[in-house]
């Protein structure tokens, strides 16, 4: 290929032996075609305000006709920045995380960024310390931790400056955190079960070691100490639906148990099916209320009531926080807390 210039011609590519060897085109040639210095183009692409708009034009139609693209390496070496976000999140198929991404990855390609994104299968700190290190090592400019934290003092070490929000954990002095009010939620849940005449509410909690799962659980015991009630037992499961299924068979054969909060509707929907396969009717025996509002939430049956959590918009205002710590580094680190809203259907209803 070969471009016209002010200062001659540039050939994109040689022959050697008979076979033509393209390479791409680099900044040498737009500053060749537009007859300006390769500094000169840099400052163009930097978007420099010390260039003439006459310069400004010649370098854009360079850039045009050589078909000049700026790679990540190129673009950071002039920029400072790689243009990429960090996304740390625990490794699953359940919609929490799937939404969380969509909602992140949606905000960063609004504001020009591409994110690069890391997984762990452990909220322990030597896990989330290789996970976080593993990202820096690609360059990012700041980073999302989509992972329940407990240890603070552990993730401001490993993230030592870099632009950070959490979503749902604990976090540094340095980092922004955007949570739902999790304790909140467990209230909304069992407040509306007692309101039903419900005597007291079981609860089937997520992982002990996830700290959105252990705000739930305090809710839950928090509204039932103050109305007077019985605590039952905490049931655990994993977050996926075998395991609301196996507490499900459990729940079934207690017939003082008329009303439960389960700490994801996947969770719910076997736990559900536990109780309908032993004759235990949902609602006319045993209410149900769910958490986090899935899509498949209103189509279940009984269509579930659930504590709605915003995932995307969750993604979304991580990306916002750390772009706005990414462009003023100064800035004050803040949390925001999002109010959880209780949906009701047709998963409860009077004892």
């Amino acid at each position: 290929m070969v471009v016209a210039g002010e200062r001659g011609t540039v050939r994109m590519g040689r022959t050697d032996g008979g076979s033509k060897r393209l390479r791409a085109p680099s900044m040498a040639d737009v500053a060749s075609v537009a007859g300006v210095s390769p500094q000169t183009v840099s400052r163009v692409l930097r978007g420099h305000p010390n260039v003439s708009e006459v310069t400004r034009l010649q370098v854009e139609d360079a850039v045009e006709k050589t078909g000049y693209r700026r790679t990540g390496l190129a673009r950071a070496l002039v920029t400072g920045r790689s243009m990429t976000l960090g996304v740390l999140t625990h490794e699953s198929d359940q919609y929490a995380a799937i939404a969380i991404m969509l909602g992140v990855n949606r905000a960063a390609r609004e504001r020009g960024y591409f994110v690069s994104a890391a997984g762990t299968t452990s909220v322990s700190p030597a896990a989330i310390t290789a996970g976080v290190e593993h990202l820096r090592d690609q360059g990012v400019d700041g980073l999302i931790v989509a992972v329940p934290i407990w240890d603070e003092l552990a993730l401001g070490r490993v993230t030592n400056g870099l632009p950070t929000a959490v979503i749902d954990g604990a976090s540094s002095s340095e980092d922004d955190v955007i949570a739902l009010d999790q304790e909140r939620s467990g209230r909304l849940a069992t407040e509306h079960l007692l309101s039903l005449g419900h005597e007291t509410v079981w609860h089937l909690a997520g992982p002990a070691s996830w700290k959105d799962a252990s705000g739930r659980t305090t809710g839950w015991e928090k509204a039932l100490v103050e109305a007077g009630r019985t605590v039952p037992p905490v049931l655990h499961g994993d977050w996926s639906a075998d395991s609301g299924y196996r507490n499900g068979l459990i729940v079934a054969r207690m017939p003082d148990a008329t009303a439960v909060f389960v700490s994801s509707d996947e969770m719910a929907f076997g736990l559900v099916r536990a109780l309908v396969e032993q004759g235990r009717r949902v609602p006319e025996d045993v209410s149900v209320v769910g958490m986090d509002d899935i899509p498949l939430a209103r189509f279940a049956h009984p269509p579930l009531t659930t504590i709605r959590q915003p995932f995307q918009d969750m993604g979304r205002i991580a990306v916002e926080h750390v772009l706005d710590a990414i462009d003023d580094p100064e800035m004050v680190r803040t949390r925001v807390t999002i109010a959880p809203e209780l949906v009701v259907r047709e998963s409860t209803a009077p004892r």
